[in-house]
């Protein structure tokens, strides 16, 4: 049975094993801060461990819903206030001149591209959580009416 274990700061993914009548855990892999068990973390296990099979999706589902939002106090929500308010201010650091100047074209089409990413990825959050549909395209109240859309 594998399981995602804390050792300090650090999540592992363990397998417990038998051998000479004692159960020894067997280091899978290292995970990131977050314990998701990612395709890379899957292939590599798979490789190096090729006789350990493991149900991979159960395994996914049970670290994905580790995550205790409802504590204002625990370790993950103050992870999470810490990196929104991280991204925040490194993003209002941000001036499109910067991006213009960029010597690589490429570089500055990948930072749009992850900007604007990162705008979907929050609308479907802020969606997420006001359930009730109350807000609008820029987190504010929506409209209601049942006009074409326009606005006096």
């Amino acid at each position: 049975m594998a399981f995602v274990r804390r050792k300090g700061n650090s999540l592992y993914l363990v397998h417990n094993v038998r051998r000479g009548g004692k159960v020894r855990q067997l280091h899978l892999a290292r995970l990131d801060g977050k314990g998701r068990i990612t395709d890379q973390v899957v292939r590599e296990v798979s490789k190096k461990h090729p006789f350990v099979e493991l149900n991979w999706r159960a395994l996914r589902e049970r670290a994905s819903q580790k995550v205790n939002l409802a504590d204002p106090n625990s370790r993950e929500v103050q992870r999470l206030i810490s990196t929104l308010r991280s991204l925040h201010l490194e993003l209002a650091d941000l001036f499109p001149p910067i991006v213009q100047i960029s010597e690589s074209p490429a570089v500055a089409k990948e930072l749009l591209v992850q900007l604007r990413l990162l705008y979907a990825t929050i609308q479907v959050k802020l969606g997420q959580f006001d359930p009730r549909g109350t807000r609008g395209r820029f987190g504010g109240a929506s409209q209601q009416s049942g006009g074409a859309g326009r606005r006096s």
